[in-house]
């Protein structure tokens, strides 16, 4: 679709509409063929599409933090693989007899009307906290999701099983008034992290680096950074500086893994400076 046509469907009007669902409903005609008769697809169970879904999960992410811009087609490629994954999985589960993609679509339909009183009720929700203290709160008492941490996924990534857990106790006020108070607490177990290791007490060791890092975790919420992708883009930021340190040094006849320290950190802070120049 060209942009012209985009910017005359702008706005979400009915030829936009009718188009969108024509190609929904072609996506989900293929997704049955496909299940129907290709041998891969035929013996894929929702416990194999899962292990696609995360993968596929993460490539966006990349893609949507890439340096081309949430514009890029990437993006928008990415989208389609993840969105075919949610039709694959809706249609293994039609063929059981449990479900299908419409029962889906009606599903978070209703839980998203549910959820949002102030759009569709008489709720008032002025700020993006007064949102979220409505959702939490229609959770506990109207779908009957019991206890402060209920239903979150024992599964999560650690960074997100912790910034989970945060922020439902926030719900109910244990939470920190300010961020700062949370880089003291993060000083804190700096501290006691460094007596468990003068201590040489292992098990010690372990426990102060977790808690260090739940720390770090609770302040990346409460100044608005998520912590995964914030990790990720540094980890991506030294894996690149790592690369051209070794380029560098290779330039100059040098092989970077044979070089002491203090030459790989020089060759490092020279990668860095260049890739900050670029950035500028």
């Amino acid at each position: 679709m060209t942009r012209a046509n985009r910017e005359a469907e702008a706005g979400g009007g009915p030829e936009r509409r009718e188009r969108v669902l024509h190609e929904l409903g072609a996506l989900y005609d293929l997704t049955d063929r496909l299940r129907r008769e290709c041998p891969w697809d035929r013996k894929q169970t929702q416990e194999d599409i899962v292990a696609y879904t995360l993968e596929e999960t993460y490539e966006l992410i990349d893609a949507v933090r890439a340096p081309e811009g949430k514009e890029h087609p990437l993006v928008r490629g990415e989208l389609g693989d993840l969105l075919f994954q949610v039709y694959f999985m809706a249609r293994v589960a039609e063929g059981e007899g449990w479900y299908d993609l419409g029962e889906v679509a009606q599903g978070i339909r209703q839980k998203l009307v549910r959820r949002h009183p102030h759009i569709f009720g008489e709720a008032v929700a002025e700020t993006p906290e007064d949102v979220r203290r409505t959702w939490d709160e229609i959770k506990r008492t109207t779908e009957g999701r019991e206890g402060i941490f209920h239903e979150v996924p024992a599964a999560f990534p650690a960074l997100l099983f912790a910034q989970k857990l945060q922020q439902r106790a926030a719900t109910v006020g244990f939470d920190w008034d300010r961020a700062d108070e949370v880089l003291d607490k993060i000083r804190e177990e700096a501290a006691e992290l460094e007596e468990a290791m003068a201590a040489g007490a292992s098990r010690r060791v372990a426990a102060e680096t977790g808690d260090l890092l739940f720390s770090v975790v609770n302040l990346a919420r409460k100044l608005k950074v998520d912590p995964e992708l914030a990790l990720r883009a540094t980890s991506h930021r030294f894996q690149e500086r790592v690369e051209r340190a070794a380029l560098l040094a290779a330039s100059d006849g040098e092989e970077f893994a044979d070089l002491a320290l203090d030459a790989k950190e020089a060759y490092y802070q020279r990668a860095k400076a260049g890739f900050s120049e670029r950035e500028e």
